[in-house]
């Protein structure tokens, strides 16, 4: 499959190809060619986030007229979670596409969901830039609706941030508080710790190699205590497999706390 072929599954033809050759490129790959003044595709990410953010939120509002704002803020969380993100990118077959470091794509990092989720991401920035909001809206809204025709109940699998913040409005009439109380490790491996402290007694603490990654081990631990266990997606161990990979293949993305 070709960069045309991405193209055409995308349904978009860039005016720049250059902004989509970009939004492939990961820190891997340009870590192990210092000096060539590439750059990765964590910009476009960044961008592609908030345009994904944006869309979404006003597709739901469009489309569901009745929900309330809880409701439509877990709905939100469902279609932009890392595991929707990346099913999108395998629709779209993106991982072969990606341009990788060898460690990383020794390694699967091509259908690794967090990394096919921010390369989605980063497309997706590429395509506001080059055709701005209705551009962007042309790729995704088949996708969002696709998603939400597949059926849609606040009970269904949300993940672990998402959760957390139904039991806590329900129990407690209040919402998780998130702080970053540790970080370590060198640039291109870091490790954060994050404490949520949920209603009146319940404090957890969770690490990963990005603060949201961080945040959602957090939120995993404070559901074990307490006692729920079911209607939330199990988060992966972010930091499993960590010796394994070379240096430069672990950069990960820093999300603000929120």
């Amino acid at each position: 499959m070709t960069v045309h072929d991405l193209f055409s599954t995308l349904g978009y033809l860039f005016h720049d190809s250059s902004l989509m050759a970009s939004a492939l490129v990961h820190t891997s790959y340009v870590n192990e060619r210092p000096g060539r003044g590439l750059e990765s595709n964590e910009r476009l990410e960044f961008l592609g986030d908030a345009v994904l953010g944006v869309i979404v939120a006003h597709r739901l509002y469009e489309l569901r007229p009745d929900s309330p704002e809880g409701e439509l803020t877990v709905m939100r969380a469902w279609l932009v979670r890392q595991s929707t993100l990346a099913r999108w990118a395998r629709q779209l077959d993106l991982g072969p596409h990606l341009m990788l470091g060898r460690g990383e794509a020794r390694g699967g990092g091509r259908d690794r969901p967090a990394l096919l989720s921010r390369g989605f991401e980063a497309v997706i920035g590429a395509v506001f830039l080059d055709g701005g909001l209705d551009a962007a809206q042309t790729v995704l809204l088949p996708l969002i609706d696709s998603e939400i025709q597949a059926g849609f109940s606040p009970q269904r699998v949300v993940d672990a941030k998402s959760r957390l913040q139904q039991v806590t409005q329900a129990r407690f009439e209040s919402t998780p508080v998130y702080n970053l109380v540790e970080h370590s490790g060198p640039g291109h491996a870091p490790v954060f710790v994050v404490e949520v402290r949920a209603g009146p007694e319940i404090c957890a603490r969770g690490s990963g190699h990005s603060k949201r990654a961080a945040q959602t081990a957090a939120a995993h631990a404070a559901l074990q205590l307490l006692d729920v266990r079911d209607n939330y997606e199990q988060p992966t161990d972010d930091l499993a497999g960590a010796a394994d990979d070379d240096p430069e293949d672990l950069n990960e993305e820093v999300a603000p706390l929120g």
